[in-house]
């Protein structure tokens, strides 16, 4: 009887460097690659319409790839130890791969599949991939800790090393084990493990799309991965075989060659273009079309910079973004209560206020701030928008405006972006709502939703693109409609209270009030403030929210300017 060895696919819905499944297609004559929807991989169990429909364009993708190989990717809708159970009834399955979910989220399901498989005689080949290190050595380098700040975190990432350079995994030949043939005496098992004819598609689970849902930008997949990579990517001489050839004439992206010149890192903070063509690589790094590591050595080599050869903060910056993830990740991977307040070591117990008709107006994207509103409409819509968008949002939900609790926002996000993933979300969201991480943002300012939106959108387009009500509002009102004289909105066919909402709130006044609870609830905890709150630098706050280069785009701005758009909330 012929050895087979498996590979679940979870996250990483990739070919190309996919270490677990290369070594273990390596340990058995025959191969075959499945999917299930367990209700929990890739964040299936709490999923809008946007999100299903990229991932099953990710699976129809990796299926397309499998089948020019002489295989194809089976698909199922069932719990996995009941698969491995069915399969080892039927076959000699000797193997069993996948890439290591870090989150702490998926341990329980992952303990149950190591005694499993223990149990059963299953050899486990588990890799991580879907970070530049593992996160397990990282607090093992701490003493078992994570760490306090991301000064902390890159050096202990520059202790490790530099994570490992990206495997050939897809340019392999590989005999591929037919599971209907297997099955052929017992198709009827094949039914009740819930095989997927084909590849399904969000109808097939009961999730419909909203209005306006049918406009989508992004498509998921690994191929259209590296197509909006290499779109990116302007320079001749590119060799694209899974790997970068740098030519010594120079390779540059041009949406950074501007930036370059100037010494700043994260461009797409520095000049954000929130209308502008969907360029962002996140969606695809979220569910593992993607390699992280692919991608930052593309970044490393394509600057000649390298952890070894300088300073951990100038090598890493150009980098800064996926040193985020990174550090998120490191902050959850044992901490299963990082996505909520109570049980949650790291979390201030802040006592948000419960109104659901201000949450449904905020989810809803009818707050009657226009940049607000402009953005929770985009999300919807579309499953995704620029950070900066999200920093304005989140912060308008909690400290800054509504006082509601950061997990509502999180639960939010969650179930409609597209690169929303559970640390990396969690992590934004106790940042920006004051609860962990931070110093420098637990301040008496906040973003103005008007002013700052003015700032990030001056022509106002984005917000006639999201908000169409105001599309005739002239420029000088739009992001104050409230400002504009009655025959100005009647001239723009837009009067407040009847075609827009009027401002839900007071900003300036709630802010303040805000501002107060916030200075009350830290003199209330007095010492016991938990070792996760208010260890970062003005320097950090900065990586953190803008980057080095904020002041490309506001100007020399002190960093509590830069925080409250123009607005000062004595």
């Amino acid at each position: 009887m012929e050895n087979v060895s498996a590979h679940w696919f979870r996250h990483g819905l990739r070919l190309h460097d996919n270490p677990a499944l290369l070594e273990g297609f390596s340990r058995a004559s025959k191969v075959f690659a499945f999917f299930t929807f367990d209700g929990e991989s890739a964040g299936t169990g709490w999923i809008g319409y946007n999100r299903m429909k990229f991932i099953c364009e990710s699976l129809a993708d990796l299926d397309r790839s499998l089948r020019s190989r002489g295989g194809r990717l089976w698909i199922f809708q069932k719990d996995v130890t009941t698969l491995l159970s069915a399969f080892k009834s039927r076959f000699s399955l000797t193997n069993l791969s996948f890439e290591r979910d870090s989150e702490a989220v998926w341990q329980n399901r992952d303990c149950a599949v190591r005694q499993h498989c223990a149990s059963s005689g299953i050899d486990l080949v588990e890799k991580v991939s879907l970070t530049l290190w593992d996160p397990d050595q990282i607090l093992d380098a701490n003493g078992g800790l994570p760490p306090l700040t991301m000064v902390e975190f890159l050096s202990i990432a520059k202790k490790r090393g530099d994570p490992e350079r990206p495997v050939d995994s897809e340019n392999v030949d590989y005999s591929f084990f037919d599971l209907e043939t297997a099955f052929a005496n017992d198709k009827g098992m094949l039914d009740e493990l819930c095989l997927f004819p084909g590849i399904p598609t969000p109808e097939d689970f009961g999730i419909l799309p909203e209005p306006g849902q049918e406009i989508r930008l992004y498509i998921g997949g690994e191929t259209r991965a590296d197509e909006l990579l290499i779109k990116r990517l302007q320079a001749s001489s590119v060799v694209w075989t899974g790997m970068i050839d740098f030519p010594d004439s120079g390779i540059f992206f041009t949406v950074e060659k501007n930036a370059m010149q100037m010494q700043i890192t994260q461009p797409n903070h520095a000049f954000p273009n929130l209308i502008a063509p969907p360029m962002s690589l996140s969606p695809y790094l979220r569910y593992g079309c993607l390699s992280i590591r692919k991608f930052y050595w593309l970044l490393l080599d394509m600057r000649r910079v390298g952890l070894s050869t300088t300073t951990c903060t100038s090598a890493l910056g150009l980098v800064m973004q996926l040193m985020w993830r990174e550090y998120f990740y490191c902050m959850s991977t044992r901490n299963p209560g990082f996505g909520r307040i109570e049980g949650n070591q790291i979390c201030l117990p802040i006592p948000w206020s419960r109104d659901e008709s201000s949450l449904n107006a905020w989810k809803l994207g009818v707050t009657g701030f226009p940049f607000i509103d402009a953005a929770m409409r985009q999300v919807r819509r579309e499953g995704w928008i620029h950070h900066v968008a999200r920093n304005a949002c989140a912060q308008f939900l909690t400290r800054g405006g509504l006082w509601i609790s950061w997990e509502e926002g999180l639960r939010h996000f969650l179930f409609y972006l597209l690169d929303g993933d559970w640390s990396v979300c969690s992590g934004n969201w106790l940042w920006l709502s004051s609860s962990s991480f931070e110093k420098m943002l637990d301040c008496s300012e906040c973003f103005s939703p008007s002013m700052f939106g003015r700032r990030l959108d001056p022509a106002g387009d984005y917000v006639r693109k999201y908000v169409p009500e105001l599309s005739g509002m002239p420029t000088e009102y739009l992001h104050e409609p409230w400002l504009a004289p009655l025959e100005v909105q009647k001239k723009a066919g837009c009067i407040l209270g009847e075609h827009y909402p009027k401002p839900m709130i007071d900003f300036v006044k709630r802010s303040k009030r805000n501002a107060r609870r916030m200075a009350n609830f830290r003199r209330q905890l007095g010492c016991a403030i938990p070792r996760h709150c208010a260890p970062s630098s003005e320097e950090e706050a900065r990586e953190f929210m803008w980057s080095t280069a904020a002041t490309s785009v506001f100007g020399h701005h002190s960093h509590s300017e830069v925080c409250r758009g123009t607005e000062v909330m004595e």
